[in-house]
């Protein structure tokens, strides 16, 4: 089976929190190895950060829909967030802040992620 058979058949059996938990793995994994490169690779960085950035900026349009079933202060908190990432990384892009944070909260959602989907 070729490897792209085997992502399409993997991603069809996943329900959407384990999704959600592989894509916050990678880019979170992303965002650790940007924090390992030299400063003056910026480019790496750059990808890692615009990648978490636009992963944050689509949970909070997807959880600012009407139809959204999560509770109406959860979503009020991953959109706070994700404002908070869009500042945070501005600020690690123009090298006033550090990446860590970004990993940090991006850890925490994975462990709420994986700790629902074992009590669902």
């Amino acid at each position: 089976m070729s490897l792209q058979a085997y992502q399409t058949a993997a991603a069809r059996a996943e329900n959407p929190r384990e999704a959600e938990y592989r894509l916050f793995g990678q880019v979170t994994r992303a965002l650790m190895d940007a924090e390992k490169l030299p400063e003056g690779q910026v480019e790496g960085r750059a990808d890692a950060l615009d990648w978490n950035r636009r992963l944050w900026s689509a949970l909070a349009t997807d959880v600012s829909m009407p139809e959204n079933g999560l509770p109406m202060p959860l979503r009020a908190q991953i959109i706070s967030i994700s404002m908070w990432v869009g500042r945070h990384t501005s600020a690690v892009i123009r090298r006033e802040e550090e990446i860590g944070p970004l990993i940090d909260i991006n850890r925490i959602i994975m462990q709420g992620l994986h700790g629902g989907s074992e009590a669902a």
